[in-house]
């Protein structure tokens, strides 16, 4: 049976998201197609050839010749580089459709382009982001496994997963708890089985301290926390490490040793997957009915309306999804 054609959502309307698409139509073109929800004059400026459909079904019929479009205008004037809150219903509007879309099965899996927090805020969104506003939309919708969300971010051969994400680094100690290592632990091994077609995953835990605590010389979140929950959830199969050093955990032949690696805390995953491919990173959401992945950067206010924007995050955030709806619908 055939896979549905992603949706891909317009993201921040006065950012870069409208020509990093376009990049991306003309590079992938010959590929499997997508559908974008937006604003079709902002595509359209782009100088791509544009084609309004009114199904997603009907992407495959035009993606070869143009860029089909499920028109949704913005309705405050758009000023690349200049957010207007106006906008901002329109943009949450974006990613509740194509969310929608996904959860009916119209669509494989959604990709999102960058949103701008500060403009959103002021109109009323009280989500930290697309992790959390996804999770919410999507939360009385069936699921066969451990519930996330789970935010992943992977460069070449890295999958880095986060236990805590954007919190203060003095509240990560209280925060990386027995139950929230488990649960991120539990969500990473189904997906890696599911939607990335990995039979046995091996993950590599990070530890919090410097040397793994040094035997709790230097803390003992790895003696009281994260060794008892690795203890724990080996016992139920999952084959996981207890944790390690996050200093030699990264390099090219440690990599080789597992799938995926649980990181405690923002910059210890950002970091080295920013480092290993700083353009072409990808930011994808586990444990939820709907694959939801994204470009890991911003909306460029600086460099919008230039045409110097590159589209290598959003093309590798297309086909990371593209692969993972393609596994999933065998599973």
């Amino acid at each position: 049976m055939a896979v549905p054609p992603l949706v891909l959502t317009l993201g921040e309307p006065a950012g870069v998201g409208a020509e990093i698409i376009a990049k991306a139509w003309t590079a992938l073109k010959d590929q499997a197609p997508f559908a974008v929800i937006g604003d079709m004059r902002l595509l359209e400026a782009q100088g791509v050839p544009v084609r309004e459909i009114g199904d997603v079904a009907d992407a495959g019929m035009f993606f070869g010749r143009a860029l089909p479009v499920l028109n949704h205008p913005a309705p405050a004037p758009i000023e690349a580089g200049k957010p207007d809150p106006r906008n901002a219903g329109v943009v949450a509007d974006w990613i509740e459709r194509a969310v929608s879309l996904a959860l009916m099965g119209e669509a494989s899996g959604v990709v999102t382009a960058p949103i701008a927090k500060a403009p959103l805020y002021a109109a009323g969104f009280r989500f930290p982001g697309h992790t959390e506003f996804i999770a919410e939309l999507t939360a009385d919708a069936p699921y066969p496994g451990t519930r996330g969300p789970v935010m992943m971010l992977t460069a070449k051969d890295l999958r880095a997963c986060l236990v805590t994400i954007h919190v203060a680094l003095d509240q990560v100690p209280e925060l990386v708890t027995e139950e929230r290592v488990a649960r991120t632990a539990r969500v990473v091994h189904e997906t890696l089985r599911r939607d990335f077609g990995i039979a046995r995953p091996r993950l590599a835990l990070a530890a919090l301290n410097p040397h793994a605590g040094e035997g709790g010389a230097l803390g003992l979140q790895e003696i009281t926390v994260l060794k008892p929950t690795a203890e724990a959830l080996r016992a139920e199969g999952i084959d996981i490490t207890d944790p390690l050093p996050a200093d030699t955990m990264f390099h090219e032949d440690a990599r080789a040793g597992y799938d995926a690696a649980l990181c405690l805390y923002h910059d210890q995953a950002l970091i080295p997957v920013k480092t290993l491919d700083f353009w072409g990173g990808v930011n994808a959401t586990l444990g939820l009915p709907v694959i939801r992945t994204s470009p890991d950067h911003g909306t460029g206010f600086d460099i919008a309306g230039k045409g110097i924007a590159r589209p290598d995050s959003l093309i590798a955030a297309i086909r990371l999804a593209s692969e993972m709806a393609a596994k999933r619908a065998r599973a």
